[in-house]
């Protein structure tokens, strides 16, 4: 599949310096969070503006614009419930470096978002789950085939269907982990792309805990196939797990500055 992609996670709504850059259209902590996480490694960016129920396709575009203009058209994961805002951030979006993604689908309420994907040739992030938490691998399953049936009944390529097995909390769902890495090699045995929210997996644990808590699931996750992940780039341990990990399953050529590419 290639070389792993890894999705930055910081331009998000939810952080307070975001927010308040996303409501003044302060272009300047929002250019500083693209550029830390670039500069450590990040293929795509995630843009998350929320619900954005007043602006959201003016916001969306200035966000679009103001990051692909300043990183030589870095590609993009749009990520809000506002299907206008994705819409309006698609139409001023260049592909240069690669397609838009959609984030997200899954298989009840946001299934339209695949149609949305479809009809722009953009990436879908398809969460393999309906309401909740599935309850197993084949309820996952069921989903991921509801989704990909979606997807090709509009014309899309099914390689631009990125399945999510939805990433638990460790935290109260320690039993339910070796499903979800036994799902993602079952997307790898079908050919297909995998990703999700892996930072997810150590939500409430010590901050010294959660970087070395991550690293361990997704090298876990890539030797069974996940072929990217929406994380935090910032996080030495992680990045240096996944540059380690693509060298030994042959993605990338050893050299000894691999840690520096």
């Amino acid at each position: 599949m290639g070389k792993f992609i890894v999705i930055g996670e910081r331009i998000h709504c939810i952080s307070p310096t975001i927010r308040k850059a996303m409501e003044e259209m302060d272009p300047e902590p929002i250019l500083k969070r693209a550029k830390e996480q670039l500069d450590a490694g990040a293929t795509y960016l995630d843009v998350n503006i929320g619900p954005a129920e007043d602006n959201g396709p003016e916001l969306m575009q200035w966000a679009v614009k103001l990051l692909q203009e300043n990183f030589d058209n870095v590609p993009l994961s749009l990520d809000t419930a506002n299907k206008k805002a994705i819409e309006a951030g698609i139409a001023v979006y260049n592909r240069a470096k690669g397609k838009p993604i959609v984030n997200s689908a899954d298989a009840g309420d946001r299934i339209e978002n695949v149609d949305l994907a479809a009809a722009n040739d953009a990436i879908i992030i398809a969460l393999c789950s309906k309401a909740g938490v599935p309850s197993d691998n084949d309820e996952r399953m069921m989903y991921c085939q509801e989704l990909l049936e979606r997807g090709m009944e509009h014309g899309m390529d099914p390689m631009d269907m990125w399945f999510d097995p939805l990433f638990l909390v460790i935290k109260g769902m320690q039993d339910k982990q070796q499903d979800v890495l036994e799902f993602i090699g079952m997307i790898r045995d079908m050919g297909f792309n995998s990703t999700g929210g892996l930072s997810n997996v150590s939500n409430g644990m010590p901050k010294d805990v959660r970087p070395i808590m991550d690293a361990a699931m997704i090298a876990m996750a890539m030797q069974m196939g996940l072929t990217s992940a929406i994380v935090n780039p910032c996080d030495l341990r992680l990045m240096e797990t996944v540059k380690s990990c693509d060298i030994i399953k042959d993605n990338v050529l050893y050299a000894d500055s691999y840690l520096q590419i």
